[in-house]
């Protein structure tokens, strides 16, 4: 059944020419050359340029240019055919591309001294499973557009393009402020994508039949097996963040007063920090006190069984209201009731004075 199904995807029996083909036309995509530099620098420069600006439609342009995936896909065909000249051009390709985003992204991270970087830059330092699973379909879409003649290739280069050129510009980024962490995270995601979609386009050419199976397969395997358990563990972390930042979110606003009292607008945890750090905006009536704070505080981390540093972001609300209108422009209902209310108050002091009168 899975014979006949990848029949009909694919065309399996590949002949001599066309194998010979694919692999002239692969050396082609793999040469190191003016143009591929440019498509480099391009791609670098507006993925910087993104993720400075913490804009996602700038980084969807680098996407766009795509320099990345060309080498990649070489260098699967050339460690699954046993090609020396073919997986030497890619992988010279590849780390020359790579170095070269490195330094230049380095190098505007310097020049423009960002040292609060935005959610885009945060995002690709904390790589997990589902990372993996976008990289192996990336790589997947990316070998069988070059199989097939049908699809267009701007379409697997933007996908792969999405899974690295980014985190490669962040790993410049953060090392040029000294961020060690996020630079290890940054690290860790490209090359988990790196090995994602070299591994589903070995894959894909050896269901075309373009090739067979290998040892560079297995070694493939082993290499993205092995990463299964620290992404493993950053995917496991990031659940329970989600769940703490919920929970902690919902017992401030039905079990404490303040909570109760205030409208909560955001909230936002810095897992970096320690203790971590929970910034909660709100919006109320009235002043929040140090002290209500930290019994919120108190309160919080007993609950959770965690260390908590409180900050609470204030709106304060100002209540305007217009003033009391004329008697004249008031409605026929409340101008009676006010009428018929001064007449009291007259027969009143007429009786009280009446009172008085009397010997």
């Amino acid at each position: 059944m899975a014979k006949i199904f990848t029949a009909k995807i694919f065309k399996t029996n590949i002949s001599a020419p066309a194998i010979i083909q694919m692999r002239q036309d692969l050396m082609a995509d793999s040469e190191l050359n003016f143009n591929f530099m440019v498509l480099v620098l391009t791609s670098c420069l507006i993925a910087t340029f993104g993720l400075l600006s913490n804009s996602t439609g700038v980084i969807i342009g680098a996407m766009l240019v795509a320099p990345l995936m060309l080498p990649l896909r070489g260098l699967a065909f050339g460690a699954l055919e046993g090609d020396p000249d073919l997986f030497r051009r890619s992988f010279f390709s590849l780390i020359a591309a790579t170095g070269f985003a490195l330094c230049l992204s380095i190098f505007l991270g310097r020049v423009t001294g960002f040292q609060n970087f935005g959610s885009e830059v945060i995002a690709r330092t904390q790589p997990t499973l589902i990372d993996l699973g976008v990289a192996i379909v990336a790589g997947g879409l990316s070998g069988f557009s070059k199989v097939r003649q049908g699809i267009n290739d701007a379409v697997a280069g933007t996908a792969i393009a999405v899974a690295l050129m980014p985190p490669l510009c962040v790993i410049g980024l953060t090392l040029s402020q000294g961020l060690w962490n996020e630079s290890y995270g940054a690290f860790l995601l490209y090359f988990t994508n790196l090995l994602g979609i070299t591994l589903a386009c070995m894959i894909v050419f050896i269901m075309a039949g373009y090739t067979r199976v290998n040892v560079a397969l297995g070694w493939a395997i082993l290499l993205t097996g092995l990463l299964f358990f620290p992404l493993g563990l950053s995917l496991i972390r990031l659940i329970i963040q989600g769940q703490v930042e919920y929970n902690l979110t919902r017992m401030f606003k039905k079990n404490t007063l303040t909570g109760q009292r205030v409208e909560l607008l955001e909230t936002d945890m810095l897992w970096t920090r320690k203790p971590v750090s929970v910034y909660l905006k709100v919006r109320s009536k009235e002043p929040i006190t140090p002290k209500q704070v930290r019994l919120v505080q108190e309160f919080l981390g007993e609950k959770m069984r965690r260390n908590f540093e409180l900050i609470v972001l204030v709106d304060a609300i100002t209540e305007v209201r217009a003033e009391e209108a004329p008697l004249y422009m008031q409605k026929p209902e409340k101008k009676d009731k006010v009428t018929k209310k001064m007449r009291t108050q007259d027969l009143k002091k007429v009786r009280i004075f009446k009172r008085k009168a009397k010997p």
